[in-house]
This record gives structure tokens, sequence and C-alpha cells, in this order.
């Protein structure tokens, strides 16, 4: 009874047919008898529903000839990849090696590529980069919206990417993408501790707004472009308000904010950094030096204050010296300001008049 074996091979399979360790052909749909006293015989049923045929013999299956017109074969060199299309679905990318896929059942479409260009660019690119296993082939680079990509390969610079995704083989040279950030940049230089041409110490605030013009200056010349900018400002303050005195620095910050502009300009653009503006925020005095120029201004202040009182004493006695001057001149208009005074008398307080005799009437009249 065992000495006769039987296999099925159904519409969606193959037999893979061995004998003594040595393929020996395909099986078509259909059922086999083999006699095989001494178990030479071995069959194999594979189903072509699953494109991917993965066997141990693969490389002997192949060489036999046996799978042309079945099955795809790509063979694929150390610099040659491949991408991997089943029933219009992306599969996965193939490395080197060798590989065989059905393609009775299935719509197997393979797409061979070279390595050799670093940089892999399709038409498909978001589907490839969303499947699953593409991370073991393919290194990912998304460069965000305002940032810029510079793409380095064994240490030399290739390119400069815009905002987008961006993809490199494995295996096939260092690569290296830098993602600077394009946009303005707001830095605070805070606590810097400087001594006035005057030899006042004070601390200051200051802020900086750049934003990076060259993107391969400021990854390659420095390693770190901002820590740069932030280096440089610290020194353009030290050699600049060096050479102001107190009373300029707090009353001219425009002039000083220029010279340190320009200053800090020139080596910024050195590293590829471009700056825009440059503010003095905040001057910090010493606490008895605050209280110094706080009595100064005071004093300043009283001084003020009373010169303006004295001005307006000034005046008004000049205004009286020209009234009386005037009144004096003219009798009419001495009557009617002596009238207008009574009249103001006569309304805030009461006032009786009684007319007697003659001589009192008239001496009354002679008042008014």
């Amino acid at each position: 009874m065992f000495l006769i074996k039987t296999a099925k091979v159904r519409s969606f399979e193959k037999g893979l047919y061995f004998r003594d360790g040595e393929f020996a052909g395909l099986l078509e749909k259909g059922r086999y008898w083999f006699i095989d006293p001494l178990c030479k015989v071995k069959v194999s049923v594979v189903s072509q529903r699953n494109a991917w045929f993965v066997h141990e013999d693969l490389d002997m299956i192949v060489k036999s000839g046996a799978l042309k017109g079945h099955a795809t074969v790509p063979d694929l060199k150390d610099y040659q990849r491949a991408l991997v299309w089943v029933n219009g679905r992306f599969e996965r990318v193939l490395g080197p090696g060798l590989y065989a896929l059905w393609t009775k059942v299935c719509d197997v479409k393979i797409e061979v590529v070279d390595a050799g260009d670093v940089r892999f660019n399709h038409k498909d690119l978001n589907i490839i980069a969303k499947s699953d296993g593409v991370e073991k082939a393919l290194n990912i680079s998304n460069v965000e919206q305002g940032f810029a990509g510079v793409c380095f390969l064994d240490g030399v610079y290739v390119e400069t990417f815009g905002p987008g995704q961006y993809m490199f083989w494995k295996n096939m040279g260092k690569v290296k993408v830098y993602h600077v950030d394009m946009r303005e940049t707001v830095l605070d230089v805070s606590g810097q501790e400087i001594m006035t041409s005057d030899k006042v110490t004070l601390r200051m605030n200051a802020v900086i707004t750049y934003r990076v013009a060259d993107a391969l200056k400021s990854v390659s010349v420095v390693d770190d472009s901002k820590q740069a900018v932030y280096r440089e400002a610290q020194l353009a303050l030290r050699a600049v308000i060096g050479t102001f005195d107190l009373d300029t620095l707090l009353t001219d910050k425009e002039k000083v904010a220029q010279d340190l502009e320009g200053t800090i300009k020139d080596r910024a653009a050195e590293f590829g950094i471009e700056v825009l503006a440059l503010g003095i925020r905040d001057v910090i005095l010493p606490g008895d030096m605050k209280d110094l120029m706080n009595k100064v201004i005071e004093a300043e202040k009283a001084a003020d204050a009373n010169l303006i009182m004295r001005r307006e004493e000034t005046a008004a006695m000049r205004s009286q010296a020209n009234t009386a001057k005037l009144l004096d001149n003219n009798p009419t208009l001495m009557r009617l300001r002596e009238l207008d005074i009574l009249e103001k008398v006569a309304g805030n307080a009461k006032l009786n008049v009684v007319l007697g005799e003659k001589g009192l009437a008239d001496r009354v009249v002679n008042l008014l």
C-alpha cells in the first residue's frame, strides 16, 4: 500500500514534482499517481491565489525553466530594486535577490529601478511611502512648510529641497538631510552685563529678528546657526555699548541699535543669516545707580517747576504794571474799574444804602 502515492492539483494550484531530491517539473490541474517503492517521490501543491511563490529550492526551480509562462522571476542585482504591484495595489519594495510571483491568477506588475541614483522619485511616491516594510528599503525625509532640506551624500552636498516628501535608497551611500527653518525668527539676548564708556556697569536685554538666507551656509559654515547668531550678538553688544556713555545710551537708543545692527550684519551673512532688525529692549541699572538717577531726575524736575513758577510770577507782575499804567492815564477807565469792583462786592454781600439829607446823598453819589 506504500508503493503508490497520489496527488491532486486544482485549477488554481501548481504541483511541484521532486524525484530523488531533484526538481522534475510542474504538475498542472489533475490527479496523479506515482509508484514509489523507495520513497523518492515528493509532490508539493502550492496555491496561485497568493502571488508570492516562496520555496527553499527556488533557485533550482527557476533554473529548470519550468516557471516560464507561469510566473515572473525578477533576479535583482546589488544596485537594483523592484516595485511590486499585485491586482493594482502596491505590495512591497524588493531588495537584491531572486523572487518568483505567479501571474496566472493574480495581476502582477514589477518595475525594476536603478538604486545607483540614491534619491528615489516616483509618481506614486506617497502610496509607496505608506506601504508596510518600506522603511527596510528606503529612508524617508519629510521637509515641512517653511523649511528647506539640505542634502549631503557621503559628505558631499547634493541639493537643497523645498517642502515635500523625499526618499533615499538604503545601503547605497550615507545620506544626511538637514532641516533648516527658513522663517523669520526672534532671538532674545538677555542679561548681558556691559560697561559703558563712562565706567557705568549695566545689564542690557536685546532682541534680534533674523532669517536664514542661505540654507547651505547655515549648516556647512557653523554647527549651529542660531547659537552663532546669539554669540555674535553678545560680542557686538560689548563692542558697541562700550563706546557710548550712559546719557547717550538712555536718550538715543535708535542710534545705538543701528550701530549694533551694522556690526552684526556682515558677520552673520558669512554663515547664511540675514539680520532683519536689532533692538534694545531693556537697560537695567544697578540699585545705587538707579537711586542716584532718581535723585538727579527729581532735582531736575524741581528746578523746572521752580523756573516755571518764577516765570509765571514775572508775567503776572508785568501784567499788573501794564494795567496800573493804563488806569493812571485814563480816569474814566479807572471809574469803570471801581464800579465793576463795587458790583462784585454788592453781589456777594448784603448792602443797604440809606439816602437822607442832600449832603449825604451827594456823598454817596460821589462815592459811586
